[in-house]
């Protein structure tokens, strides 16, 4: 463990202007507060943010920056309060200090709920001074390094999981590659040990052999650029366990049949030297196809710049090369903590965590906890691929995204409005995949709104947060108009009438928010016609069954929404002119039967009169064919329904024989009458022998 005087002298090597005093004070105020408390190791607690210090030393951080390492668990862990850690220290020290503690005391129900709470706590701390999180990743790193002496083998694993998802992505985003691969490296010791041992025996086992290799290769290396006027250093290493596990899942291979297990970096004076030595490396050795990634003209989102390629050396091997200036270098060991001022006057380099903004609106759009993580890790875990706006504008993506992710990327309300997109002057749908360098354009409707199939073909975090909270919200909106239709429906068998105040006295002894809750209580089922009733006027329900009597008049639903608030049944598929009913289940959309549907039963449900709307237009019918067995039977009948402007959305061969075949087939109509006459006209077809409605 560092002494008081080896810390700060650590500081005030690479900033003498330092605040000495409050390093000394944060030092002594840590050890007093922590006492006697000891870690799993047997070690003293206060040696914990002592360490997490030293590390962050290594980044040559600023005085504030350190006194937080040095206090961040003294709110969580010891009697400290924030406030008299803002007495003693300054409101940054106390803002950064209470946006790194985990908050373990959150009541919560579930473990995900816990780790969900404290990540919307910590980013929201982490957006308004990143050096919470630079604080954050000091602190798991040194836990990672203590983890094995932690008893609880459950524990071990939870902690490496949460390591593996959260916060080993949240040091590649920002750059810190030395933490990520020390994360990731112990992390997938714990996670997968048998794995681990035997990729380290065979490493070991290879750098007995390959180690004079290395050196002969990055001597070659180094030579070759000498000898055509580059000056560069160049260094070798085998790729880290994790890497190469990930590699060999990834495309099914041993470690043998690995060939780029090794890497080197050539540094070089300048930026245009980075594409000399490029040159001379491919004039040399020819190099694998769609191996060549130059992040200099186009930087990783979290400001990550070096050439990397891979060339075939000497006995077909493999070899992956970056090629970087010092400062690049710089930049991808330690990424943004390798530039990071905090000085007054200092610029903070926003542009190199705008990603984190996302994340934040993410936080504001994810409902559940299972939501936030998974948009989380979208969100953070995925490979980019760049693309294009009209205006030249770059707009970073993850693999597979499509026009709907580069919509919302652009900004919320381009992805509410988005009807459709041209890539590189050509229109496409909206769940076309895009490639790197495709210019992407976004057609809008004022008219258009988040559409709940949008969520099959969207993949980042962004884009699936912001349409997962529209669709709740116009589900809330449905279920609140449905709600107060049955509400009307329900007062109208009370004794007397019932006023405003007697509504506003029922939200009260239900224990509800305001009408709108109370409304969507009752569409969902949550609340009993019975106990509506009794919180409307007491003693109202009294003797009353539990199976309330059908409605007297049919809800008359407008814009019916399939798959928000209500669902279209798959046994009958209804269309606007058939006679329907809704079935409430409780906590579940309503679903909508035709009214001779099979599958509707009396018992245990509870009915809801429907009508179509007057806007109604438009349903999924499903017809069952029998054609004969002849060539242009099935053409005929694709012929006959585009002439009747039905359109086919799926078709199935059930059943066939020398003399017919079967089939199943889903068809867009308008209504009901649309669908009999078509219906009609197959009957009518030679090719046809019977066409029914299933």
């Amino acid at each position: 463990m560092l002494r008081q005087y080896q810390l700060v002298d650590r500081v005030l090597s690479y900033d003498p202007e330092a605040d000495e005093a409050l390093l000394n004070r944060a030092y002594v105020f840590s050890v007093n507060a922590h006492g006697s408390q000891k870690r799993a190791s047997g070690d003293p607690y206060f040696s914990h943010p002592i360490e997490v210090a030293g590390i962050l030393t290594d980044l040559h951080l600023d005085d504030e920056t350190i006194a937080t390492a040095i206090l961040h668990d003294t709110i969580e862990d010891t009697v400290a309060t924030p406030e008299e850690i803002e007495r003693l220290f300054g409101p940054n020290v106390a803002r950064m200090v209470d946006g790194v503690t985990k908050l373990s005391r959150i009541e919560a129900q579930s473990e995900n709920e816990r780790a969900a709470e404290n990540l919307r706590k910590f980013l929201l701390a982490m957006s308004d001074d990143i050096r919470v999180l630079l604080v954050k990743l000091a602190d798991r790193l040194h836990n990672m390094r203590t983890l094995h002496f932690i008893p609880s083998p459950e524990k071990r694993r939870r902690i490496a999981r949460e390591t593996m998802d959260i916060y080993a992505p949240l040091a590649e985003r920002i750059g810190m590659y030395e933490f990520m691969k020390e994360m990731q490296s112990l992390a997938f010791k714990e996670l997968e040990p048998e794995a681990y041992e035997s990729i380290t025996k065979r490493l070991d086992a290879l750098k007995v052999e390959g180690e004079d290799r290395i050196l002969k290769i990055a001597s070659g290396l180094k030579l070759l650029l000498g000898r055509n006027g580059i000056e560069a250093e160049v260094t070798g290493r085998e790729k880290h366990p994790y890497s190469i596990w990930k590699k060999m899942s990834e495309r099914h291979v041993s470690l043998e049949q690995l060939s780029d297990i090794m890497a080197f970096r050539a540094t070089v004076a300048t930026e245009e030297e980075c594409y000399r030595a490029l040159g001379v490396i491919h004039r040399r050795w020819p190099m694998v196809p769609g191996r060549f990634k130059d992040y200099i003209s186009t930087p990783k989102r979290n400001g990550y710049r070096s050439l990397h390629t891979s060339i075939i050396h000497a006995e077909n091997m493999r070899v992956e090369i970056q090629i970087r200036t010092a400062d690049m270098h710089a930049q991808a060991e330690y990424g943004l903590a390798a530039h990071w001022a905090y000085k007054q006057d200092s610029v903070r380099p926003d542009t190199q965590v705008s990603w984190i903004r996302d994340l934040i609106e993410i936080l504001d759009h994810a409902e559940s906890p299972e939501e936030l993580l998974e948009h989380t890790r979208m969100a953070m875990y995925q490979d980019r691929i760049f693309a294009f706006s009209p205006k030249g504008e770059l707009i970073q993506l993850p693999k597979g995204a499509t026009p709907i992710d580069f919509a919302y990327a652009v900004h919320s309300n381009i992805g509410d409005q988005a009807v459709g997109a041209k890539i590189n002057g050509r229109v496409v749908p909206l769940r076309t995949e895009i490639e790197q360098g495709d210019q992407v354009a976004i057609l809008r409707s004022k008219a258009q709104e988040p559409q709940a199939n949008w969520l099959n073909f969207a993949i980042t975090g962004k884009a699936r947060a912001a349409i997962r909270r529209h669709i709740r919200h116009k589900e809330r909106l449905e279920m609140v108009a449905l709600g107060r239709k049955m509400y009307d429906e329900i007062v109208h068998r009370l004794p007397t009438p019932a006023g405003d105040s007697a509504l506003k006295d029922a939200i009260k002894r239900l224990k509800l928010a305001d009408e709108g809750a109370l409304m969507d209580a009752i569409a969902r089922r949550k609340l009993t016609d019975a106990q509506v009733m009794e919180a409307v006027m007491p003693g109202s329900a009294t003797g009353a069954e539990a199976a309330p009597p059908p409605q007297a008049h049919a809800i008359d639903i407008k814009g019916l929404t399939p798959g928000v608030a209500f669902t279209l049944s798959e046994d009958c598929r209804p269309v606007p002119g058939d006679r329907i009913v809704g079935v409430r289940h409780p906590g579940k959309p309503i679903e909508v039967h035709a009214i001779t549907c099979a599958h509707l039963s009396d018992d245990d449900e509870d009915w809801v009169d429907l009508t179509w709307g007057d806007k109604a237009e438009g349903g999924v019918a499903r017809i069952a064919v029998t054609l004969k067995n002849e060539p242009g039977a099935l053409g005929a009948v694709a012929t006959l329904m585009g002439q009747h402007k039905a359109n086919i959305l799926g078709l199935r061969l059930d059943n066939r024989d020398t003399t017919f075949h079967l089939n199943t087939i889903d068809v867009e109509v308008r209504n009901a009458a649309h669908l009999m006459k078509l219906l009609a006209a197959l009957r009518a077809a030679d090719a046809v022998s019977s066409a029914e409605r299933v």
